[in-house]
Formats: structure tokens, C-alpha cells, sequence
């Protein structure tokens, strides 16, 4: 920098005559104030100042001032002086040309709007005195004087009241007291502002459209921080959610754990199950794993079968296939395309057994899986008994995801819900049910996508008990490609809504209808619905906080969460007998694959809310269920309860 700016005063001026300093007078003192306004300093400092008879000038931030522009009206108001100190406190001289425009810039728009004026008065950011405004800063300086400002730097410590000095105070309570000692200093005159103390011209007059857009600035601001308010808020409740659910996920999955030990100790309520079994599975254009799936039921320990195929209308060689099946076990039903829930109503009509277990038609199935399904039917209150679903086409990272998501998202929920007595979904890919009791609630209704949802939930409501079976294992094929998991997870989220709006009664249910209204359809309503609405704020504000924020801090939060998750859903994976390799995919799985989920679940509620009607959509089956089996990841059997 010039020697006249290092040896000069703490007030420079650059104009068409060269470089001018200036100091203040002897035994006279300008406070000066950087950043802020602050909504507790800054009239902590006013009334001070006000006490004393004194004034100040205070160098402001535009991003304060526009959030608080009571408080510059109010500096202004009581004789104070203000001047910039940019926007938002960058560095100017490590600021891009229009970054460096825009902090100017913004700030004069903001006092223009709340005080009517232009300020020629600008203190650079991280400067004190003037030998500070050196390299990259001496520049910046430069380049400001362009646009005319008066640059205002402070007095070295080393000068004194008594010879005049400009002094440099943040808003603080720090900078308070230092200022309190200051005014009592008995060798100073006068408190005054920086532009009186040496004559300066401190305001310019702003065009009528400055003050509009000042005025402007202002309002989008205010309103800025009235959604930042609220994000914090819906930020909270999203962030408690996901805790709760995680630490309700693993209690109750270790409740589970120890219920299912006291079963296999012998509970004498217990006895097996050998009778007969009707096996429904509706079917359409199933032909690329309807043979799997015959092949792993008529393998099944469970001998005394009644596999009952109901082809709904298919146009390619389902029925054929199954036909030729060369086993009496298997009976083909043919009909018209009506849909599943009118194909399962076929099949119950013609199922000869009091046991049924419906499954979908491109599921392979353990060995043991039905005679293990069925044992719990053993006590005449359970209705119905959701089976174990695994991915067995697991081999892209769509597929991962989706696995990891059955094992943590959808059986440790199931865990959960045969402790709290509240299953609200038997899956379609395996379940087993009391044939009367779905006779009883109306058969498999038609009023819902999700039409085992609706069964189940009517089950709950007649008094029938529904538990959970994870040794009954089914492998099923989930889909590959993008736009066929939106398909389905859109049907099925629209569905659920559905029974969930169709059973609300629940809640004011006695008995098991309203131990399940109350526990599982607000857990559906908190967990399936409110979080996944609320959840993409988290990932939004850990974006914000990484780049305007405390990076370190918002990752901190973000990791703790993450690592939370995969504790979890190691826990969960061991329980399902499932190598905990397949954890390495879930980081990614949370930024990309929960954030569609999340968008299911908002294009589901806002079309049912809209009154849209989805139609049944069909996932085209590539037969691939059963490549898990036998593969590098075998499932470890549990003894049955």
C-alpha cells in the first residue's frame, strides 16, 4: 500500500487528486460499531450511548439490516450515523467482481429501503487499522473508492483519547464495557460520528427505484426468515421422528427376539399345525415365474397341498404352464381379467381347506416356509401371520437398496408390530389366514389398491390377531429399472392411504380393533406419511449448513444420523440371518433411493387429496426370484415357535 495510507489517518479517501487521510481531533472520540444490527446488542448500545449524551457510527451488515430494519430506523432516529460493512461480512478482497458489486450493492438497497439514504461511508471487512489494508485488500480498497465511498479503518491501540481516535467495537458485551469505559474516560470532549468529527458528507440521496427495491429486499427477506423459522421447526419434528423410529425399531425388536426365546422354551397354548393348507395364487401374465413359484410350493415339507391357480385373464402361457405342472395338487382356476382381489375371492371359493395362504405368483418360496407359516393359526384368536419377504434378485444396486429396505425397513417394522399388537399390512408375496375369518370380514376387498392392507386391517377390526412369522421365508422379485419401483411403491403408498382413510374408525375401537387403530394407524400416520413429507428437509438443511452454515457441524449431524441408520439396519440384518456386507450401499441408498421414496409418498397424498383414481399397475416379471437361493448368501433357518 502507499506510505500515506500505512502512516496516514484511520478515514482515506481516493480521488482524481491523489489519496487524503484523515484523523479525528484531539479529545475526540468516534465510536464505531462493525456488523449487526444485533436484536440484543444494538439497543443495549443505543440506550448507553443515549445515557451519555453520545453519538456513534455504526457499520452494518445488509443481511442484519434487512432482517432487522427496526433497529436501523431507530439508529438513524436518535442521531447515529451508518455506514457499510458490506452484505454479509465478506472478505472483499478475496470476492469475486460480482460478488464484490452484489455486497456493496445489496446493503445500499437495504438502507435506501429502511432509512431513505445512500451511505458514503464503507469499512472493509476484517480490517482494523490502516496498515491492515495491504495486498488483495489494498485492491479491494481501491476498487471501492471507485464507487465512492469513504473507507473508514480505526485507530492503532496505541493512540490515545486525548489526541483523537477512531475506535473499533463489535456488538458485543465485551465491546459494551470497553465502550462504557470509554465514555467515562474524563480527558475526552466529545462522543461524536465519524463524518462530523472531520466534516465529511456521510448520506446521498437514492433514485425512487432504489428505495422500491430496498423496500423489496426487505419483504422477501422477512419472509425468508419466516421460512427458515419454520424449516428449523419442521427440521426438529423431522429429525425427533427419525430418532424415535429408530430407537422404537430397536426395542421392540429386541422384545421380539426375547418373545419368540419363551416360544421355543414351549408356551402350552402352542401346538403344531399339520392339517391340510389351501395355497391361492392369483396370477396374470405371470409366465416368466409362475413354474418357480408351483415348483417351491409342491417341494414344501407342508405335503398335504391344495395349490389352487387363478389366472386372471392372462394373454400369455401362465395357465398353460401351471397345467402341466404334472402334480393333482395343483388346480388351475380360469377367468376373466377382474383384478387381484376378485382372483383371491375366486380362488377362496374354491379352496377346500380352513387354512389359506395367499401368495403372489412370482415368489419362491423355502421349503418349510408354509408349514412354519401356518403353526401360529394354532391359537384360535390369530387370523391371519405375515411371512418373512426377501429380494431375491439382488444383484444391480437398485435391487440392494430395495433389500435393505426389506430387511430394516419392512420386517424390523413387523418385529415391532407383533410386540405392540398392530400389524397393519399380511404382505401379498406371503401370508396365511383362517379361511372363515376372511369370509367373515367381507372376503379380499376391492375398495383399495393395497388390497392386503385392507384385509388386514379388517381382520384387526373384526377382533382377529395377526402376528408375524420370520422363519416363514418367500424370496420375491422386486423391480429393476427406475420407473417400474415407481409403479409400484406408488400404488402401494396410494393404496395404504386408502385403507388408512377406510379403517379411521379404529381408533375409536375397543379390544384388538383399537389397540390397532390406535398403535399401528398412528404409527402410519407419523412414520409412512408425516416422515417421509417432513424427512427431505434434513438432507435440504445439511445442504444449506454445509454451504452457508458450519460445514463441520451440519456433517457432524448428518453422520450421526447415517451412522445411527446402519447400526440399525445391522442389527436388522443379522436378526434376518443376512451378512452385513450389503451395508456398504446405504449411504447411498439415504441420498438417492429414500429421497424418491419420499416422493412417492407426497405424489401419493397429493393425488388422493386431488380425488385422482390410480389404476392397478402390473410390474413386468423377468422370473429372476430365486437367484438368491443357493447363492453366496443362504438363509440361516430359525426354529419354529
Amino acid at each position: 500500500m502507499p506510505e500515506a495510507v500505512a502512516k496516514g489517518g484511520p478515514v482515506i479517501g481516493i480521488n482524481g487528486d491523489g489519496i487524503r487521510t484523515a484523523s479525528m481531533p484531539a479529545r475526540t472520540v468516534a465510536l464505531t460499531f462493525d456488523g449487526g444490527p444485533d436484536p440484543v446488542w444494538t439497543p443495549r448500545l443505543l440506550g448507553l450511548l443515549r445515557r451519555n449524551d453520545a453519538r456513534a457510527t455504526f457499520f452494518v451488515h445488509g443481511a442484519q439490516a434487512a432482517r432487522h430494519p427496526e433497529l436501523i430506523r431507530r439508529i438513524r432516529a436518535e442521531g447515529h450515523e451508518i455506514g457499510s460493512n458490506t452484505y454479509t461480512g465478506a472478505v472483499l478482497g478475496e470476492s469475486s467482481g460480482p460478488r464484490f458489486q452484489a455486497e456493496l450493492e445489496l446493503t445500499q438497497s437495504v438502507l435506501a429501503g429502511t432509512t431513505g439514504v445512500r451511505t458514503n461511508l464503507l469499512r472493509m471487512p476484517r480490517t482494523t487499522s490502516p496498515d491492515t489494508l495491504c495486498g488483495r485488500e489494498w485492491q479491494a480498497a481501491r476498487q471501492a473508492t471507485g464507487y465512492g465511498y469513504v473507507l473508514v479503518a480505526a485507530d492503532k491501540g496505541s493512540r490515545r483519547p486525548a489526541q483523537g481516535i477512531v475506535r473499533q467495537l463489535s456488538q458485543t458485551e465485551s465491546a459494551y464495557q470497553e465502550a462504557r469505559r470509554l465514555l467515562r474516560n474524563g480527558t475526552v470532549d466529545r462522543f461524536t460520528t465519524v463524518s462530523e468529527g472531520i466534516g465529511l458528507v456521510p448520506y446521498t440521496s437514492p433514485s425512487l427505484v432504489e428505495r422500491w427495491a430496498g423496500q423489496g429486499l426487505i419483504r422477501i427477506t422477512g419472509l425468508g426468515q419466516v421460512f427458515s423459522t419454520a424449516m428449523i421447526w419442521i427440521l426438529g419434528v423431522a429429525g425427533g421422528l427419525g430418532v424415535l423410529r429408530l430407537l422404537l425399531l430397536a426395542l421392540f425388536a429386541r422384545a421380539h427376539v426375547r418373545r419368540l426365546e419363551r416360544f421355543r422354551t414351549g408356551a402350552p397354548w402352542m401346538r403344531d399345525t399339520s392339517g391340510p393348507v389351501t395355497v391361492l395364487v392369483p396370477a396374470y401374465n405371470e409366465e416368466a415365474g409362475i413354474g418357480s413359484t408351483l415348483r417351491s410350493l409342491l417341494e414344501s415339507t407342508h405335503r398335504e397341498l391344495q395349490i389352487i391357480v387363478i389366472d386372471d385373464g392372462s394373454s400369455d402361457r401362465t395357465a398353460d404352464i401351471a397345467e402341466n405342472m404334472g402334480d393333482a395338487r395343483v388346480e388351475v382356476v380360469r377367468q376373466a381379467n377382474a383384478g387381484k382381489a376378485a382372483a383371491l375371492n375366486t380362488g377362496l371359493a374354491h379352496a377346500r381347506h380352513d387354512i389359506v395362504v395367499m401368495v403372489d405368483a412370482d415368489t419362491v418360496f423355502e421349503p418349510d416356509a408354509v408349514e412354519r407359516i401356518v403353526q401360529p393359526l394354532a391359537h384360535p384368536a390369530v387370523g391371519a401371520v405375515s411371512g418373512n419377504t426377501k429380494v431375491g434378485n439382488r444383484r444391480s444396486l437398485l435391487a440392494r437398496w430395495q433389500h435393505l429396505e426389506y430387511v430394516f425397513g419392512f420386517n424390523l417394522d413387523r418385529r415391532m408390530f407383533e410386540v405392540l399388537e398392530c400389524m397393519p399390512t399380511v404382505p401379498g408375496a406371503i401370508g396365511a389366514f383362517r379361511r372363515d375369518a376372511v369370509i367373515g370380514v367381507g372376503g379380499v376387498s376391492e375398495d383399495t389398491l393395497a388390497e392386503d392392507t385392507d384385509l388386514t386391517m379388517a381382520l384387526w377390526r373384526s377382533g382377529w390377531r395377526v402376528l408375524y412369522e420370520e422363519s416363514a421365508v418367500a424370496w420375491t422379485e422386486v423391480p429393476t429399472t427406475v420407473r417400474q419401483l415407481w409403479r409400484q411403491r406408488y400404488r402401494w403408498c396410494y393404496g395404504t392411504l386408502q385403507a388408512m382413510w377406510k379403517h379411521r374408525g379404529a381408533l375409536l375401537g375397543t379390544g384388538p380393533a383399537g389397540r390397532f387403530g390406535r398403535r399401528g394407524l398412528t404409527y402410519l400416520a407419523l412414520f409412512q406419511v408425516a416422515l417421509p413429507l417432513l424427512a427431505p428437509v434434513i438432507d435440504v438443511y445439511a445442504l444449506y449448513g454445509v454451504l452457508f452454515r458450519d460445514p463441520w457441524e451440519s456433517a457432524a449431524v448428518w453422520f450421526a444420523f447415517l451412522g445411527g441408520q446402519i447400526v440399525c439396519s445391522g442389527y436388522a440384518l443379522r436378526l434376518d440371518g443376512e451378512p452385513v456386507r450389503a451395508l456398504w450401499s446405504m449411504p447411498f441408498q439415504i441420498v438417492v433411493y429414500r429421497q424418491l421414496m419420499y416422493l412417492v409418498v407426497i405424489q401419493s397424498l397429493v393425488a388422493l387429496l386431488l380425488g385422482s383414481r390410480l389404476r392397478w399397475q402390473r410390474m413386468q416379471r423377468s422370473g429372476t426370484a430365486a437367484e438368491q437361493i443357493g447363492g453366496p448368501v443362504p438363509y440361516r433357518s430359525v426354529p419354529m415357535r
